[in-house]
């Protein structure tokens, strides 16, 4: 009795040291799995994490320098604003200048207008007059027609072929020319030149086209289609013409033919036909200028309408001839 006592305390006792052996025996086996890989998971993760850190601080910085930059082309465009304010306003202080010069031209000029009919009428009072004084069949020395001069042994065109003249007044500008023609009967010589001085016919350069009927309907017929390229300015076409035709022997009549003038100077070109487009001993210039400024742009001049307007009065005034300013397309 007593020994089977003893022996069921040393089976327990062994059974309970293999339990704690075993239960020791794992703690450490894990102790060791724990030890020998947390450890390299540690290191990585901080590796990974200061990595991330950096390309954070980079991308902040980068993120500064982009806002910096931002900054600096605001304030740049803001000076920029500032200048395009003040710019403007001077421009709109210039626009009211001008519109203030151009009330007083128009109005000056409507009433040089005005001034001009009164003066239309009085002259044309002053001829009944004198036809009822010297008779129907008196007859003025000048032998003016319409105004204008026809005593020319030749006669040159200067035509203005420009878009403004070919697109607005090309019907009234054949109707111009052949009116012109039919109030000289016979002429010794014509010729049809553009503003740049470029001829209709060119194998009549530098001569003259002999005036007969069939001569005539050919330039209204070639007239119809005719728009070589044009500067909208006569003076070339002036120029040209006097230098080539000009001689003390002959009466040469120019028609010149236009609606604006894109030059500067006015002076300059009177002055340079007054160089090569001498008196005679009479006093006369041998050159007859006279002009017809066509309504293109009536509705709405402009600084080169009127330089045209300038230009061809003067050169008229000085060279014997006359300016007429239509007023309609009719």
């Amino acid at each position: 009795m007593g020994k089977r006592s003893r022996r069921d305390v040393e089976e327990f006792s062994v059974s309970f040291l293999d339990v704690i052996c075993c239960g020791f025996g794992a703690i450490i086996l894990l102790l060791m799995i724990t030890k020998t890989v947390e450890p390299v998971l540690l290191e990585k993760t901080a590796v990974n994490l200061e990595g991330q850190v950096a390309s954070r601080e980079q991308a902040l910085f980068e993120i500064k320098g982009q806002i910096n930059e931002l900054r600096r082309q605001l304030d740049d465009a803001s000076g920029q604003l500032d200048d395009n304010l003040l710019e403007l306003a001077r421009l709109q202080r210039e626009l009211n200048r001008i519109l203030g010069r151009f009330t007083a031209t128009s109005e000056q000029n409507d009433s040089m207008r005005i001034e001009t009919m009164k003066l239309a009428a009085a002259r044309q009072s002053l001829t009944d007059e004198m036809e009822r004084l010297l008779g129907a069949d008196f007859r003025r020395q000048t032998d003016l027609v319409g105004g204008i001069a026809v005593d020319s042994e030749y006669i040159v065109f200067i035509i203005d072929t420009s878009g403004s003249m070919f697109a607005g007044a090309w019907p009234q500008v054949l109707r111009k020319v052949q009116e012109t023609l039919d109030v000289y009967p016979t002429v010794k010589g014509i010729q049809v030149m553009n503003d740049m001085g470029e001829y209709m016919f060119g194998g009549f350069r530098g001569q003259w086209i002999p005036d007969t009927p069939a001569r005539r309907q050919s330039i209204i017929n070639t007239l119809r289609t005719w728009n070589p390229f044009s500067n909208s300015s006569p003076v070339e076409g002036i120029q040209a013409a006097i230098d080539t035709y000009y001689a003390p022997d002959k009466r040469i009549g120019i028609y010149v033919f236009g609606d604006d003038y894109s030059g500067n100077s006015v002076e300059e070109v009177v002055d340079a036909v007054d160089r090569i487009n001498v008196a005679d001993e009479t006093g006369q210039r041998r050159v007859r200028i006279n002009a017809v400024g066509f309504p293109v742009h009536l509705q709405r001049p402009n600084a080169r309408v009127y330089r045209f307007a300038a230009l061809m009065r003067e050169l008229a005034y000085r060279n014997d001839g006359t300016f007429v300013g239509l007023s309609d397309f009719q």
